[in-house]
C-alpha cells in the first residue's frame, strides 16, 4: 500500500456521493402475446422423471 493521499480520499468521496440521474426514468412497455407449449404431456413428463429417479 502506498502513502495516504488526502486529495485522493476526496476525488473518491467525491465520486461515490455522486448520483447519476442522465438516463431515462420512463418505464418501457411491451405490446404483445407470450405463449409456452413445452410439446410433452404432464403423463409423458412424469414417467421421464420417474425414469431419471430409477438410474
Amino acid at each position: 500500500m502506498g502513502a495516504y493521499d488526502e486529495d485522493e480520499h476526496e476525488r473518491r468521496e467525491r465520486k461515490s456521493t455522486t448520483v447519476d440521474a442522465d438516463f431515462d426514468d420512463e418505464r418501457t412497455e411491451y405490446d404483445g402475446t407470450l405463449t409456452y407449449d413445452s410439446g410433452d404431456s404432464t403423463e409423458e413428463l412424469l414417467d421421464q422423471f420417474r425414469e431419471l429417479q430409477g438410474e
